[in-house]
């Protein structure tokens, strides 16, 4: 026979377990769902047609040696930025790509997500996007609100995604045992 005390503690540890699980479910689900699109969406993005990331283009060569100073080419993106898109634009740097074996420098600005491709060698425009994929991402990870509300230590971003990986270490653990737990418990009683 069973021992029911043992059997009545494995039965609150499992309601505990379900509330848990439940509220914190409840609590974040709206977080749960934009990270879960947003993940998609950055799985997809080399796949998406351009529509999330623009294919890299092909610069003259991959040599370093035949390219213009780093500093010429910062000022010709800047250039084609104010010329082609709008002269109001931040020229503020998000980041520099450089892909040699491409022969293209990437310009990335950090107002409006705009992406620019040099070629290395000549300096010339290859192409200007709309870079989906990183505003996605600044969801994904919640950067987008140390960006919203003009936090430059990115503390959102750290605060969000602890929230998250520890919700998401909460909702295993009880999800696991919402899972084994009753498994254990009809185990347990046939053995006694």
């Amino acid at each position: 026979m069973a021992n029911p005390t043992k059997r009545q503690q494995q039965a609150n540890l499992l309601r505990v377990f379900r509330k848990v699980h439940r509220l914190t479910g409840a609590f974040l689900f709206v977080f749960f769902f934009f990270i879960a699109i947003t993940g998609l969406l950055l799985g997809w993005k080399k796949h998406s047609g351009n529509l999330l990331l623009a294919r890299t283009q092909k610069g003259s060569s991959a040599n370093l040696k035949d390219w213009l100073p780093l500093d010429s080419l910062h000022q010709r993106a800047c250039q084609y930025l104010h010329d082609s898109v709008s002269a109001n634009l931040s020229l503020e740097l998000e980041r520099i790509d450089i892909r040699k074996d491409k022969g293209v420098v990437k310009f990335v600005f950090e107002e409006g997500f705009w992406g620019l491709q040099l070629d290395g060698v000549t300096g010339r425009l290859l192409q200007i996007d709309r870079r989906r994929s990183d505003f996605i991402e600044k969801i994904h990870d919640g950067s987008i609100l140390d960006l919203y509300f003009g936090v430059t230590g990115g503390e959102i971003k750290l605060v969000y995604t602890t929230i998250m990986g520890l919700a998401l270490l909460v909702f295993t653990v009880t999800g696991f045992w919402l899972w084994y737990g009753p498994k254990r418990m009809r185990r347990r009683s046939i053995e006694y």
